[in-house]
C-alpha cells in the first residue's frame, strides 16, 4: 500500500546537498574523475585530543544514560561559559543561558517550532542555508527574504523591510560568517539587527557555525556582545568547522533565559539530549582551542588563496572570503547559476553548487568549497584551475 506523505513534505524542495551527493555518486560510478568543491565537509581528520576523549568517556558507563537535565552536563555547559567569556568576552550563566544541541542544525530547526506559528513572518536572507527557510514553512509560517547585496557586503538592509513584515516578524535569521558567501559582518551591523529586534519584537537567531574559521586575522564577532542582545538574540554553535567533527554532531546555542527556555521545551519534547562522553569530548575541545586553531585556520586560507588565485589566472572577478571555507564567485556570461554549474562539471568534471540552490537571490553565483577529499589538496585546486582553463573557455 502507498500512502501520499502529509503536505508539509510535498510543500518543500529537495534537499539540495542531497541532490548533489546523488549526482556525484552517479558520475563516480560511470568513471569520471571529480573535482569535488561541493559539500562543506571538512576533510581533516578530528584532532586525537578529542579522540581519545571520548574514548575515555565512554568507558564510563554513566555516559551511557539519558542526559536528564535535558541542558547538557554541568561541565560541559561550564567550559562553554568560559570559550565565551575567553572568546568573546561574553558573560552567559551556564546553568540559565546554554542549551547542549545534537550539532546547530537541529537546535535551528526546533527555535523554529518553539515560536513560528501558522501565519507568522521569519525575517530569512538570500542567498541562505535552506534549513531557515525549510523550517518555516513546516511550521506553515511565510519565509520573507532579505536581499545579500554584495555592494552591502552580503549584509541585509534592514531599512528595506516593509513596515508589514516587520510587524509580523517573530524571528530573523542571520549567518555571520556567511553561508553561502563568506562575508563577515561588521559589529555595527549586529548592534543595527539587535536594536532593529528591540524596535519590532522580534528575535534574532544568530547562525555562528563558522565563527571559527577566519583569515588574516578577521575574528568575527558574537552578536552577544552587543548591549541588550541577550534579551533579542540567541546564536547557534558548532564543533562541526572548527574541529572537523560534522558526524559527531554537537553544538550548543546560548542567548537569555528566556529563549533558551523555549528551545529546550521544544527539543525535551523531540529529543533526548548529545550523549554525555561526546558533551566531554567537547569539553576536551574547547580545553585545546587556542593551540588548535591557528592550524585550521592557516590550511585552509592556503586552499583559498590558491583557489582565488587560480580563477583570477582566468579572468575571473573573485573576492577572497573573509571567513568560512566557501568561495562565492559570479558565473560567466550566458549562464545562469544551474546551467553554469553544470557545464562546469560536464566538460572540466568541477563540481560546485549553483547560487540559486540558496535562494532567488543566489542567482548569477556558483559555491566552492574548499573541504577537498583528494589528498593533494592544493594539487587538486590547480588541476581543476588547468581543467577549466584547457576545456572551458570563459567570457567576462
Amino acid at each position: 500500500m502507498s500512502l501520499p506523505v502529509a503536505q508539509r513534505l510535498q510543500r518543500i524542495p529537495p534537499y539540495p546537498f542531497r541532490e548533489v551527493a546523488m549526482l556525484k555518486k552517479k558520475l563516480v560510478a560511470e568513471g569520471k574523475h571529480i573535482y569535488d568543491f561541493g559539500i562543506g565537509d571538512p576533510d581533516m581528520p578530528t584532532p586525537k585530543f578529542v579522540i581519545d576523549a571520548l574514548y575515555q568517556a565512554a568507558q564510563d558507563p554513566t555516559t551511557h544514560q539519558y542526559d536528564e537535565s535535558g541542558y547538557g552536563i554541568p561541565e560541559y555547559k561550564q567550559a562553554i561559559a568560559d570559550f565565551a567569556k575567553t572568546r568573546f568576552g561574553v558573560d552567559v550563566n551556564p546553568d540559565e543561558e546554554i542549551q547542549s544541541c545534537i550539532g546547530s542544525k537541529e537546535a535551528l530547526a526546533h527555535i523554529v517550532w518553539s515560536y513560528v506559528d501558522p501565519g507568522d513572518v521569519v525575517l530569512v536572507p538570500d542567498p541562505a542555508y535552506s534549513v531557515y527557510k525549510v523550517q518555516t514553512m513546516w511550521c506553515g509560517g511565510a519565509a520573507f527574504p532579505m536581499p545579500l547585496d554584495p555592494q552591502r557586503g552580503f549584509l541585509p538592509d534592514l531599512e528595506a523591510i516593509p513596515l508589514g513584515a516587520r510587524k509580523q516578524a517573530k524571528l530573523m535569521f542571520l549567518n555571520y560568517p556567511n553561508n553561502p558567501t563568506g562575508a563577515v559582518a561588521t559589529r555595527e551591523f549586529l548592534a543595527e539587527a539587535v536594536e532593529f529586534a528591540h524596535k519590532w519584537g522580534l528575535i534574532i537567531c544568530h547562525d555562528a557555525a563558522y565563527c571559527e574559521v577566519a583569515y588574516d586575522g578577521v575574528e568575527p564577532a558574537s552578536i552577544l556582545e552587543i548591549d541588550g542582545a541577550k534579551e533579542v538574540a540567541i546564536e547557534f554553535h558548532s564543533f562541526s568547522k572548527t574541529f572537523n567533527m560534522t558526524g559527531w554532531r554537537v553544538g550548543w546555542a546560548m542567548g537569555g533565559k528566556e529563549i533558551i527556555d523555549a528551545l529546550s521545551r521544544t527539543k525535551s519534547n523531540v529529543d533526548s539530549g548529545t550523549f554525555m562522553a561526546i558533551q566531554r569530548a567537547g569539553i576536551a575541545a574547547l580545553s585545546h582551542y587556542r593551540e588548535w586553531i591557528p592550524g585550521l585556520r592557516a590550511e585552509y586560507q592556503k586552499r583559498r588563496d590558491a583557489l582565488v588565485e587560480g580563477l583570477r589566472s582566468l579572468g575571473w572577478p573573485v573576492e577572497p572570503p573573509k571567513a568560512t571555507f566557501y568561495v562565492w564567485t559570479p558565473v560567466p556570461k550566458g549562464y545562469n547559476s544551474i546551467e553554469f554549474s553544470k557545464t562546469l562539471l560536464e566538460k572540466t568534471g568541477v563540481l560546485t553548487i549553483a547560487g540559486s540552490a540558496y535562494g532567488d537571490y543566489g542567482e548569477g553565483f556558483v559555491r566552492w568549497s574548499l573541504t577537498i577529499q583528494a589528498p593533494d589538496k592544493l594539487g587538486t585546486i590547480q588541476a581543476a584551475v588547468e581543467a577549466i582553463r584547457q576545456k572551458l573557455p570563459l567570457s567576462w
